[in-house]
């Protein structure tokens, strides 16, 4: 039975990678994420077969509660999954994420206090959390409580921030301070942990590593929050990596690597793009009242007609539409798909540019697109699309600003300032849809807005892109 426990195991595993490199396209992200979760289902089915769940009447009932579990967790999932808003995705993203800290956490708890109980019978009165546990399963468990829990409370923070239930940028003066004081005050309850069987202690250790992913995560900006869910998202695969080794599980081990190396790619790739350390992610604070502030843009917003703004585009050679969150929050993709269509109708040719921290979770808007059917072909990441401005008719921002704000390449004093962006400012007209004047998620003005050959569409963003479909129909 351990074989065949084991080798489904590895099978998981070995299904679980191949899921994740097909994720890396969108072609096949879809295959990949069905493949991940049959990987799941074979895992979990697998740790059925195990000794000590079936092999004493008390492990019976604990199989009733692990399967009522199962079906009201999985229920629930696939009932918000499939009612979930593309909008509201990067929260969903961030609860998850947060859910799955919270269980390696949980399973740390429940095996130190196992360790607890056992010292706290020794009859020397000498018997400490590591030798219940062994020395190197208890730094790995303690490792995977503090990884777990912060990751926990901050995807909560996070998922709070990205819905709109928390605007908050700082919780106390001097925060930064506070947090690395409350970092050390865990770290100290965390050795305490191992080298004794107190159970306040571990009740200390927890309730600092909470408010410890609390306070860590309110100073960050809005302009920051893919980096962070990606971030959290790796913490999350490394406390349940750590978790698997405590508990001997392979499938967790190797989910939870693969998912840790995965994420912390990610994070790195990201702040690189936001040409930032991860830890100046934590400690700027841009996109909120402390994030500094840049020079004012000068001169004023003019503003254009959708009429004319279509007729300019269908007589473009060719347009570029970057879209960003605004796109998401109006639900306009299938109408700038359709926009899209039309505009190839007249023989213009149409691209698509992506920022990799456009929108609120790494991917956001490749995958809004794809939901409405955009070929892959027609998307183009930064690096590859941005010489193509100067040979660009029109840039048609839908819903973006950070990504496109020159500030970041020409003002020191800006806190966007050394991040790579999309050059639109490069076209010869840069069209931009936004619902008013004000600045950015970041809070950040952008002076792409008042330059001579930008012209501002306002309006909602399903609302402008239907007036310019109507306006590219007329000419036909």
């Amino acid at each position: 039975m351990e074989t065949i426990i084991q080798a489904s195991y590895f099978i998981a595993a070995v299904i679980f990678i191949l899921g994740l490199k097909q994720m890396s396209s969108p072609v096949t992200a879809r295959r990949g994420i069905l493949w991940a979760g049959a990987a799941m289902v074979l895992a979990t089915l697998a740790t059925f077969l195990a000794p000590e769940i079936t092999g004493s009447d008390q492990a019976l009932t604990n199989v009733s509660l692990i399967v009522i579990a199962i079906v009201i967790g999985g229920g629930y999932a696939w009932w918000s999954g499939k009612r979930v808003a593309m909008t509201d995705m990067p929260q969903m993203i961030a609860m998850y994420n947060g859910m799955g800290g919270g269980a390696a956490a949980t399973i740390a708890a429940v095996e130190l206090l196992k360790a607890n109980t056992e010292a706290s019978h020794d009859p020397t009165g000498t018997m400490t959390i590591a030798d219940a546990l062994g020395p190197d399963v208890a730094i790995l468990g303690i490792l995977g409580a503090i990884i777990g829990t912060v990751s926990f409370s901050g995807s909560i923070i996070a998922w709070a921030k990205l819905d709109g239930r928390l605007h908050r940028s700082k919780l106390l003066p001097a925060q930064h301070l506070i947090n690395a004081v409350i970092a050390i005050a865990t770290v100290g309850f965390a050795i305490a942990i191992y080298f004794s069987a107190d159970l306040t202690t571990i009740v200390i250790f927890y309730s600092l590593a909470l408010v410890l992913g609390i306070f860590i995560t309110v100073p960050v900006g809005g302009a920051d929050m893919p980096v962070i869910i990606s971030l959290f998202n790796a913490l999350t695969g490394l406390a349940v990596g750590f978790e698997g080794y405590v508990l001997g599980n392979a499938a967790m081990i190797i989910a939870g690597i693969v998912v840790g190396s995965a994420g912390s790619l990610l994070t790195h790739l990201m702040a690189v793009a936001m040409n930032r350390s991860v830890a100046n992610v934590f400690f700027a604070g841009v996109g909120t009242d402390s994030g500094g502030s840049a020079t004012a843009a000068e001169g004023e917003m003019k503003e254009i007609q959708a009429q004319d703004a279509g007729i300019l585009m269908a007589f473009a050679s060719q347009v570029i539409i970057i879209p960003g969150y605004g796109m998401a929050v109006a639900q306009a993709q299938h109408k700038i798909w359709e926009l899209t269509q039309l505009l190839h109708d007249q023989g213009v040719s149409v691209k698509f540019a992506i920022h990799p921290v456009a929108g609120r979770m790494p991917g956001h808007m490749n995958v809004l697109l794809a939901e409405a059917g955009v070929p892959y072909d027609m998307i183009y990441d930064m690096e590859d699309i941005n010489a193509d401005f100067k040979n660009t008719t029109v840039a048609l921002v839908i819903g973006a600003n950070d990504v496109v704000n020159p500030s970041a390449k020409t003002d020191t004093s800006s806190p966007l300032y050394g991040m790579p962006i999309l050059d639109a400012i490069e076209s010869d007209n840069v069209i931009v849809i936004k619902r008013g004047r004000g600045t950015g998620f970041s809070g950040v003005e952008n002076p792409l807005f008042f330059t001579d050959n930008t012209k501002m569409l306002f309006g909602d963003g399903q609302k402008a892109a239907s007036e310019l479909i109507q306006a590219v129909k007329e000419l036909t």
